[in-house]
C-alpha cells in the first residue's frame, strides 16, 4: 500500500532506485547529484538491492560502464550533474547510437565557469541533442514517479534508448517535500523484469561487433534512425504514463496546463519555477487578471504539436529559460517554441527571458514583472535578463 513519507530530491530518486533494483549501476559523485549514487550505494552495502554497484574514477567511465553493462543486456542505472554530466558527453551520444536503455538521474546545475554548484539547466540543455530522451520534474514527487516509467520506456523495444530524468539542484535535490511512494511490489510489477536484449554482447555462441566504424556509405541512415526512434518514443512515453495513472492515481503529460484554456497572457517554464509561478498566477486571478501557464515536462523528444495546441488563444507570451545559448536567437526552449509555431496563423506575441543562472533566485515578484511586461510587449524587448544586476 503507498504512504506518504517526507524525502528530498535526491532521497525520492534513490528510494526510486532502490525499488527498481538495477542489475548495474556505475556513478561517480558530483555536488548536488552525489546524495543519490551515496544513498544507493549504502542500499547495495546492506544487501537492499542485488546491484552491482561500479564505483569508477570519473563520469566519463561511469557512462563508459553504463554502456558495456547495457550493451551486455542488463538493466542499468547512474546519476550526475553539470561538470560530470559534461565529463559524459563523448559517451552520451554513443548510447543514444548503440540504442542502450541506460536511465540516468541528472540533477540540474551550472555549468563552470565561472566554477558554481547551483541550479541552472545549462547541463542538461548542453545535452539536448545527443538522442537521449529528457524528462523534467518540478517536485520530488515528479522526480520518483518520473524515474519509475522512465525504465518501462527507456526498455520498450519500441524506444530502447536512453533516458535522463531531472530535478533542479539544490531547490529539489536538498529540499524536503511530502511525497507518496508505492510498495516494492508495485514497482516491480510495473516495470517488469530486466529486457532480454536483441544482441548480447556477452554470447559467446553468436558473437558480435558493437561499436564499429560506419563511415559515409550508412552513417547518415543510421542517425536517421535515432531521429525516428526519439520521435516515435512519444507514443510509448504517453502509454506509459496513461497506465501509471490508472494504477497509482498520478497523471503525466509531455505538458502540463495551468489555467492556460482562457488565459490571455502566459508563461513557458520548466521545473521547479512551475511551482512559484502558480502561486503568481492564482495572485493574478484573484485580481481579474486571465494569465496561465504552460510547464514543460518532456524536452525531448519535443512536444511540438501539444504546445501549439496548447496555447492556440493565448494573446502575449513569456517563454522562461533557466539556461542562455550565448548570442543564440534566445534561449533554448525559446527557439525551439518561436521555430515550433512560426507557421501558426494567430500565434501569441512573444518574448523571451533568462533566469536564475548559477541558482539565482527567481521571486514572485519577478514573475509579477514578467507578467505585468506581457500587457506592454509591443514596447519591450524580444531578449530579457530577468533578475540580473545592471
Amino acid at each position: 500500500m503507498a504512504k506518504d513519507v517526507a524525502k528530498t530530491g535526491n532521497e525520492a530518486m534513490a528510494e526510486a532506485m532502490r525499488q527498481i533494483n538495477p542489475d548495474v549501476v556505475a556513478a561517480y559523485p558530483i555536488t548536488p547529484a552525489t546524495e543519490v549514487v551515496m544513498i544507493f550505494a549504502k542500499y547495495v552495502a546492506d544487501g537492499l538491492v542485488s546491484t552491482e554497484y561500479v564505483a569508477v574514477e570519473s563520469e566519463h567511465s561511469a557512462m563508459s560502464a553504463c554502456v558495456g553493462a547495457s550493451a551486455a543486456g542488463g538493466r542499468v542505472m547512474t546519476g550526475t550533474s553539470s561538470q560530470g554530466l559534461v565529463y559524459m558527453f563523448e559517451i552520451l551520444p554513443i548510447a543514444a547510437a548503440l540504442r542502450l536503455p541506460i536511465v540516468m538521474c541528472e540533477v540540474n546545475r551550472a555549468i563552470s565557469g565561472p566554477i558554481n554548484i547551483h541550479c541552472d539547466h545549462s547541463d542538461t540543455m548542453a545535452a539536448r541533442d545527443f538522442g537521449w530522451i529528457q524528462i523534467f520534474s518540478e517536485n520530488s514527487q515528479e522526480a520518483y514517479d518520473s524515474l519509475i516509467q522512465a525504465i518501462r520506456i527507456a526498455e520498450d523495444p519500441r524506444v530502447s534508448l536512453p533516458t535522463m530524468v531531472t530535478t533542479d539542484g539544490f531547490i529539489i535535490s536538498h529540499c524536503l517535500d511530502r511525497i507518496t511512494i508505492l510498495e516494492d511490489s508495485e514497482v516491480q510489477d510495473f516495470i517488469g523484469k530486466s529486457r532480454k536484449a536483441e544482441v548480447e554482447l556477452l554470447n559467446v555462441d553468436k558473437p558480435v561487433s558493437i561499436g564499429a566504424i560506419d563511415l559515409q556509405d550508412y552513417y547518415f541512415e543510421h542517425r536517421v534512425q535515432i531521429a525516428e526512434a526519439i520521435k516515435n518514443s512519444k507514443k510509448v512515453i504517453q502509454e506509459v504514463a496513461d497506465e501509471f495513472a490508472k494504477k497509482f492515481g498520478r497523471q503525466y503529460g509531455f505538458i502540463e496546463e495551468y489555467k492556460l484554456a482562457d488565459a490571455d497572457v502566459a508563461i513557458v517554464a520548466l521545473g521547479s519555477t512551475c511551482g512559484t509561478a502558480k502561486v503568481v498566477i492564482d495572485e493574478l486571478r484573484s485580481k481579474g487578471v486571465k494569465a496561465g501557464m504552460l510547464k514543460i515536462r518532456l524536452f525531448r523528444p519535443f512536444p511540438a504539436e501539444e504546445i501549439i495546441k496548447a496555447l492556440s488563444n493565448v494573446k502575449a507570451l513569456a517563454i522562461l529559460d533557466r539556461s542562455d545559448t550565448w548570442s543564440g536567437q534566445g534561449g533554448h526552449v525559446f527557439t525551439e517554441i518561436r521555430s515550433a509555431m512560426y507557421e501558426v496563423k494567430n500565434k501569441p506575441k512573444m518574448i523571451n527571458y533568462i533566469y536564475g543562472l548559477g541558482g539565482r533566485e527567481i521571486t514572485k515578484e519577478h514573475l509579477h514583472q514578467v507578467f505585468a511586461d506581457l500587457g506592454k510587449i509591443d514596447s519591450k524587448p524580444l531578449y530579457n535578463y530577468l533578475g540580473v544586476r545592471e
